[in-house]
Order: structure tokens, then sequence, then C-alpha cells
């Protein structure tokens, strides 16, 4: 699948650089032509000999090689390349890209490119929540670098938390995702409308209410759906995701009252509808616009019912139009999903359950079943997300397009 294109992989000082000699293996196995530069503190980690072996290519550290004065040149290295990789990503190395700073061969070769970018952090829970490393991600992003966000598992510190470098079979998949969409083709003139994330709704400028989703589901049901050359359109709260597809409009939002403009608004085009999000169902009813100062007695806050907006859409559900809603539960799992699905008007709802391991929120993973209109259940195992998300898909449109 990657056949003929050329990659660098650019990896840095991380105990996770050990994953580099796996992501050579399948990348060289897609058919890629690979190339590493290795930072100076990589090399503390993994030798130059395995990833040379691997890649088939003299890997590459220094700006001058021998005293023969021998130049890696880095102008051509960056012309050379379909796609740069940084895997791992130490937050040293992020800091670097961020603000320009040039004092190794990869940094040079950075700079220097004019390919797509494509970074996975990878680093201890606490480095990577720092303002200052999310300040640096952010930025990269906004320079139209691409993130695939690390995960949450054991760490090298033997704490837990996210920071975990993404698998290479995750990464492999994203580069292959990546290439293969400069040129989407085009489906259908058919729309889609994707919610997706969390909503965050304000007790005062620095406390909120929200809940643990992570939008991992709606974004690999808007990526598929792209991927399959339909226009998308996703709805999203505030989330650590990239969106690779180009033919992917996404709009950013933080509160429900946000998601419901934006949604109600691009509802009205669209012909089918992926209700994925996690809104909050109540919100502070009197937000402060100063932070509210503890008290020796107990505070209490008054909630007022947000929108609902998979109601307010299934209500004015149009002739021809295909809504699929998300019911996560706890309990009585089958019947709650049924009376949600028949209440606000769905097509089609897709069940997830807390009781099931590696389901729901915070998970790469997720169990489901999926309900139709006309009371026919299809259960699946635990999956990826993104299979999930292609079961979803498949399962749409047999319904929606006729």
């Amino acid at each position: 699948m990657l056949k003929g294109k050329k990659i660098i992989l650019g990896v840095t000082g991380s105990i996770a650089a050990y994953k580099a000699a796996l992501l050579v293996r399948l990348l060289k196995k897609s058919g890629a032509e690979v190339r590493v530069i290795m930072t100076p503190g990589a090399r503390d980690f993994i030798t130059p000999l395995t990833l040379a072996t691997l890649s088939g290519n003299p890997v590459l550290s220094e700006f001058t090689e021998g005293n023969e004065g021998v130049w890696n040149n880095h102008v051509d290295l960056g012309l050379w390349a379909d796609l740069l990789v940084i895997a791992p990503a130490s937050a040293n190395e992020l800091a670097k890209m961020a603000n320009g700073l040039c004092d190794n061969l990869l940094m040079a070769t950075y700079l220097s490119a004019r390919c797509k970018v494509l970074f996975a952090p990878a680093m201890d829970l606490d480095m990577y929540k720092h303002p200052a490393t999310q300040t640096n991600i952010k930025r990269l992003q906004s320079f139209g670098n691409i993130m695939v966000e690390p995960a949450v598992g054991e760490l090298a510190s033997g704490l837990v938390g996210q920071g975990r470098m993404a698998e290479p079979e995750e990464l492999v998949a994203a580069i292959a995702e990546l290439l293969s969409v400069a040129q989407p083709k085009k489906k259908s003139n058919k729309r889609i409308l994707i919610t997706a994330g969390p909503t965050v709704e304000a007790i005062d400028p620095v406390r909120f209410i929200s809940n643990h989703s992570s939008g991992k589901m709606g974004f690999a049901i808007a990526e598929e759906f792209a991927n399959q050359g339909y226009a998308v359109d996703l709805v999203t709260g505030p989330v650590h995701i990239s969106t690779v597809n180009p033919g992917i409009n996404r709009i950013d939002v933080v509160s429900a009252a946000e998601m419901f403009a934006a949604t109600t608004k691009l509802a009205a085009k669209a012909d089918i509808i992926v209700m994925a999000a996690a809104v909050a169902d109540y919100k502070p009813a009197n937000p402060s616009d100063k932070k509210i100062k503890k008290k020796s007695t107990e505070m209490v806050i008054e909630l007022a019912k947000t929108n609902d907006i998979l109601a307010t859409v299934g209500k004015g559900k149009k002739k021809g139009q295909f809504l699929a809603g998300f019911a996560l539960e706890t309990d009585n799992e089958l019947a709650n999903a049924q009376k949600k699905l028949k209440e606000k008007n769905l097509d089609l709802i897709v069940l997830n359950s807390l009781q099931d391991k590696g389901a729901g929120f915070g998970h790469d993973t997720n169990k489901i079943k999926i309900i139709t209109a006309n009371n026919k259940t299809f259960n699946f195992e635990l999956k990826t997300k993104r299979e999930a998300a292609a079961d979803i898909v498949a399962h749409i449109l047999t319904l929606a397009v006729k």
C-alpha cells in the first residue's frame, strides 16, 4: 500500500526508540523506501546498525561523515521525501521543531522539508500534559504538521497515563491514510455530518463540567467516510486529534450550545448524520465570570439542561435523511438503546456498554452493537476503533444509500 513512497523516519532520544525497528520493518514490508535519521540522543536507546539493516540504507546522524568532508545534505533529504515521520518525538525535539531550533541533522531536515510531516510524541505523562509541551504541539499543528496522539498506558517511569508512543501498526495505518488521500476520489454527492468528542461547560474561567470522551470513535468514522470519497463536516468538541483527510471540513466548538448551533445549521444540508459526540446533558445555570474562591462551607452548583441536539435533529429530520446516534450505557443496555432509538427518531443506534472491557471512553478499542430502526441487532467483537468505524459506516451505507 506504500509502494514507491519515500519516507524519512526521524528517531529521537526516547525509550520508545525501540519501536522504530518494527516501524521500519512494517514500512518496508508495505513497499516504502525508508531512510532513517537519528538524533545523537537516539543512539543511546537503539543502534544505527539495527535500523540500517532493516531499512537497507545507511543511518544518518551527523552533518558530515568521517574526516573526508562528506556532507549529508539536509536540503536534498527534505526534497527527496514524500513524508517525514518523527517517531518517537521527544519533548525536547518537539520544542526545537516548534521554535525553529536547528542543532542536529534531523532538525535541519525538518526545517528544509517541503513534504508533509507526521509526528508521534513519546514522553512521561506530566511532560506531555505540561503547558509548554501542549503549546508546542498546538503550534506544530498550526504549521500543518500532523500528530498521532500518544496512547494511555504504563510508562517507563512506572506511572500510568498518556504518553506512550502510538504502536507501529497504528502509525503505518496513519501514514498509509495520509499518503493515499493526496488526490481523494469523490464517490458521491451525498454530504455527511459527524459530531465527535466531549463538550465543556464552564463553572468559572478555570473550572468546568465535561466527560471522558476522547473523540476517537467519531474521528474514525469521519475518516472512514472521507476515505470512501464522501464530503464530511465534522463538528468536534475539545480533543487532541488531528484530521488527516482533506475531504473533512472540521468545525471546532467547546460548549453544548456551540455544538447545537453548528450542528443544527449543517444538518439542513446533510444526507447522513452520525451523532457520536458526548454532549453534556447539564450545564452550570449561572457560570461566574471570575474564579470562585474556596469557602469553608460546601459549594452548590445549580445546573440547567442543555439543548438536546440529537432530539432536535431527529425531530427536524427530512425525508431521505439518515440519522444515527450512540448510546453509552451501564445497565439495561439494550432496552435503553432501543428506547433512545425510538424517542430520538433515529434510523440506527450504536450501543457501547461500560461493562465491556476495552469499550467506551479512553480506549483505542471498542465493542459495539448496531441496532436498526426495525430492531435488528448486530453484535461485534472487540476491535480497534478504526475497524469499528468501518463496520458502522458499512451498515449506514447499506441502509442509507439505495
